[in-house]
């Protein structure tokens, strides 16, 4: 192998790398990276989603796993090394005692900028899938053979019955979906916990023209990707009818039309009691895991706005908003400029009704050809499928790139939609749309992953605020409703017949205090954010989201949510740490942070 090629810079960097693990000398592996440097782990080495940023960090981190992690067989994979302004990155493959990973290295100057190292299996208990599929049937003549519809009639019947499942996920919308199908292919009895009638219920509740704003390469679940036929840009409808057979293809076990009243943990039994409500009766379950997978927000926010009893029109949230039908010739204001909000606006004008959007604060933009072009179109497109990069081969390419650098990225990608969108951007705000892109200038990129921030990824609303077909205010709030419609705070007055909150969610956490207690919410902390330092989502840094996919605080409680790619990549990793737990394989949690557990 010649010396100075990127395949022989990454092995020799390698080699390196695991001869210094396997010395345990965690200082001179910290001198293998640069000072400006982030190591992103997914269990392989902490038990945890976690970011070191720089080499102390890194050492720190290596002085408590490595003796209980011990790396072996580390291997540069074949044809994966390549290089390009200055980097040379690869992919590789390891092995721990419980698990079998997969590694993604930058190098820079010759020492390491970025290294990635995520749990593909828990050795000795694979997913049963592929090779490790069952067989589904045991041939030959069996006196008294049970077939399939009635073992599965039975397995039903039983679970959450006579037979407790070792793990409750509370809500079946394709984060409980995704995270179901993992553990089914885990063999961990899980039983999902679903409010609605069907799986697919929570999207069809949901105002009639709302339609993923993310392209249905990002979109599959596990193990069942949508068929090449599928639309580029799903309905909501026909992705509920997907995830309720979805459900069914997957065997998942599901008490729809459940709520869940009280939850609380046993520390002594190390068990959750678990109180539900299902056909008019009051049922308790006993799981030793409890994963809240109902999204990463909880009740809609509504503001509290004086007179609001006393209008005389109709009032909702965006989340109960079904249809502009009916409101034809009707004076209606949307309160919010985020997705949710645009699409009102359009649904109402489409049938004939007098909108006026009420913005409360500057919004990111994006259009949507924009967003294939410089983000979602590079990993996941027919391009980059016709390139090599499989669905499973994208999340990791993703995954790999810390959050810290993401945000590096997206200045500069932002900086360049900008050049070329000027025009677009100076007709919005010539309309009086407040516009920004995120405090750091990351735009939607980062904006998604903080508290409290919202973004619109235009799909042909924009144009009808810069027309002036959708009315727009914007440096004003409500000071008041009337019945015949809303005071603004600069003394105009709105009148209205229709009043839509797009105003958000309350935290998750709000939700964990209603559920379990108000101690046990105060205990997790915060869910979702990054401690970025903004105005919504203040430090300290941590690199990762908040509570999200890995243990929390309290023993037993999992966190669960975000969008379909998310929930794609992180049930894998969720359900991993979940049979590791039931098999009683050791997971030493590292702590990185403070807030961060120590069972």
């Amino acid at each position: 192998m010649h010396s100075d090629t990127p395949k022989a810079r990454l092995a020799a960097w390698i080699a390196d790398f695991a001869d210094r693990l396997a010395s345990r000398d965690v200082q001179g592996v910290g001198a293998l990276f640069g000072q400006d440097c982030h190591w992103r782990d997914m269990l392989a080495f902490t038990w945890s989603i976690v970011t070191l940023d720089g080499p102390e960090a890194i050492a720190r981190m290596l002085g408590e796993c490595l003796i209980r992690i011990a790396p072996r067989d580390i291997r540069l994979e074949p044809g994966s090394a390549t290089e390009a302004d200055g980097v040379t990155e690869g992919w590789f493959r390891f092995e721990t005692a419980t698990v079998a990973a997969r590694g993604h290295l930058r190098l820079r100057g010759g020492k390491a900028w970025t290294l990635f190292t995520v749990a593909r299996s828990l050795i000795g208990h694979e997913e049963r899938i592929g090779t490790r599929r069952e067989a589904g049937v045991e041939h030959g003549a069996i006196r008294g053979r049970r077939h399939w519809p009635e073992r599965r009639a039975q397995e039903r019947a039983e679970l959450g019955t006579t037979r407790q499942p070792c793990c409750v996920v509370i809500g079946a919308g394709q984060g409980g979906l995704a995270l179901g199908a993992r553990l089914k292919r885990l063999g961990v009895p899980t039983l999902l916990v679903e409010r609605h009638a069907r799986p697919g219920d929570a999207w069809r509740s949901r105002y009639d023209s709302l339609c993923l704003h993310d392209p249905v390469w990002t979109n599959h679940l596990p193990y069942m990707p949508f068929p090449e036929s599928w639309p580029i840009f799903t309905p909501k409808d026909r992705m509920a009818d997907w995830l309720d057979f979805y459900a069914e293809a997957m065997e998942l076990d599901i008490w729809c039309g459940t709520e869940a009243h009280s939850a609380a943990f046993d520390e002594s039994r190390g068990a959750w009691t678990l109180t539900v409500g299902r056909g008019g009766e009051t049922q308790v379950l006993h799981p030793r895991q409890l994963v809240l997978a109902t999204g990463m927000s909880g009740a809609p926010a509504i503001p509290a706005i004086p007179g609001t009893e006393s209008f005389a029109g109709v009032q909702c949230h965006s989340s109960a908003f079904r249809s502009g039908a009916g409101f034809a010739g009707k004076r209606c204001v949307v309160v919010g400029s985020n997705n949710s909000a645009h699409d009102i606006c359009a649904d109402l004008w489409e049938h004939g009704a007098e909108v006026t959007m009420l913005q409360r604060s500057a919004t990111t933009v994006v259009r949507s050809e924009r967003l294939m072009e410089f983000s979602w179109g590079r990993l996941y497109s027919e391009a980059a499928l016709e390139a090599g990069i499989t669905t499973e081969q994208a999340d990791l390419i993703l995954a790999s790139r810390p959050f810290a650098l993401v945000a590096r990225i997206m200045r500069g990608v932002y900086d360049e939609i900008r050049r070329l969108d000027a025009d677009f951007y100076a007709a919005l705000e010539g309309a009086g749309f407040l516009l920004d892109f995120g405090e750091d200038g990351t735009g939607h990129g980062l904006k998604y992953f903080r508290r409290g921030s919202g973004y619109y990824i235009d799909v042909g609303a924009s144009r009808l605020i810069i027309e002036r077909e959708i009315a727009l205010r914007s440096r004003v709030r409500i000071a008041r409703i009337v019945p015949e419609g809303v005071h603004l705070d600069d003394g105009s007055f709105l009148p209205a017949d229709l009043i839509v909150y797009a105003t958000g969610f309350d935290p998750m956490e709000r939700w964990i205090a209603e559920l379990i207690s108000p101690a046990v919410a105060e205990k997790v902390g915060h869910v979702w954010g990054l401690g970025s330092g903004t105005a919504k989502d203040p430090g300290p840094w941590e690199g990762e989201l908040r509570n999200m996919w890995k243990p929390t605080a309290q023993e037993g409680l999992w966190l669960q949510g975000g969008n379909l790619l998310q929930a794609r990549f992180y049930s894998r990793l969720l359900a991993m740490q979940i049979k590791a737990r039931m098999e009683g394989i050791p997971t030493p949690v590292y702590a990185a942070y403070p807030a961060e557990p120590s069972w």
